[in-house]
């Protein structure tokens, strides 16, 4: 269960020597755990703001991120609980989910990240998210980053580990506004992608890049499948046609063929590569779809 694991990172002195909140977050916990079971324990966990579990490769909990906003400002906890996995940079790539989090879905105008000195590799993992030294005393440090420099960062793709990812003017247009009336989960993700693409016009978009209404040969894990990429209101997932608010129309998006990314999909990460562009919208002329 991982409200046990949890309360096992939070009982470890090497875990919470720097965590400044440990003994509100241990006893929220352990209250929480003995009044309730999954799931109802991330319902709770979220209220004042936002909570989710870390998990490797595998999807094996290995940490976990509190977010707390407070009027414009959003507070960012995180914990790796998993010894084995200090010091492989899963901090870094959980600091970029809280930020999309924290700017992309709580509208966050400021992210606060508050460090022990001696914390050095804590301290190194939100600097190389790009974060900056605000406050400094000598059992504190207090760093940040705004929206308008996180959204910078993830336009010149400081952001992301993956691969860059093109998107036509004319898809993007489409998309934002797609985007503008959505809530939860899917509209963040499709507004990151969207957010770091490289923008081009749709008659200089190479041809095995996936556009929207692509048709495209994919490959996840072990698994071969033809998919189209379209609009919502043409979704039809039994016959093929992915919405690109799905996690896989969303995963794919501007990808190019022989790419490869992996991608959390129904809660369990997937590897998807892209096989084969059997028919781009833009490439065949068809400017109006």
């Amino acid at each position: 269960m991982h409200a046990q694991i949890l309360m096992d990172w939070l009982e470890d002195e090497r875990v919470t020597r720097y965590l400044s909140d440990s003994d509100d977050v241990s006893r929220f916990i352990a209250q929480t755990v003995n009044r309730v079971q999954m799931p109802i324990l991330t319902h709770l966990f979220n209220q004042g703001g936002r909570f989710f579990m870390v998990y490797d490769r595998g999807d094996i909990p290995v940490g976990f991120v509190r977010l707390v906003k407070i009027g414009a400002e959003c507070e960012i906890v995180l914990v790796i609980g998993d010894h084995d996995n200090w010091g492989r940079r899963l901090g870094t790539s959980t600091i970029r989910e809280g930020l999309k989090l924290a700017f992309l879905d709580m509208c966050a105008e400021r992210v606060i990240a508050k460090i022990h000195p001696d914390n050095t590799r804590s301290m190194k993992g939100f600097e190389r998210c790009g974060f900056r030294l605000e406050r400094e005393t000598p059992t504190l440090h207090s760093l940040s980053m705004t929206s308008d420099r996180y959204l910078d960062l993830l336009r010149e793709g400081a952001m992301a580990d993956s691969t860059d990812i093109y998107v036509t003017e004319m898809d993007k247009a489409r998309l934002q506004s797609l985007v503008d009336f959505e809530d939860g989960t899917a509209k963040v993700e499709l507004q990151h992608e969207i957010e770091r693409a490289i923008v081009v016009d749709p008659q200089d978009v190479s041809g095995d890049v996936v556009t929207m209404n692509s048709k495209v040969v994919l490959q996840l894990d072990d698994e071969q499948k033809d998919v189209a990429l379209v609009y919502p209101q043409d979704a039809e997932e039994c016959s093929g046609k992915l919405s690109v608010l799905s996690d896989v129309g969303t995963a794919i998006l501007g990808y190019q063929e022989g790419d490869t990314v992996d991608w959390v999909v129904r809660d369990r990460t997937r590897r998807i590569r892209i096989e084969k562009v059997i028919y781009q919208p833009e490439s065949f002329g068809d400017f109006h779809l």
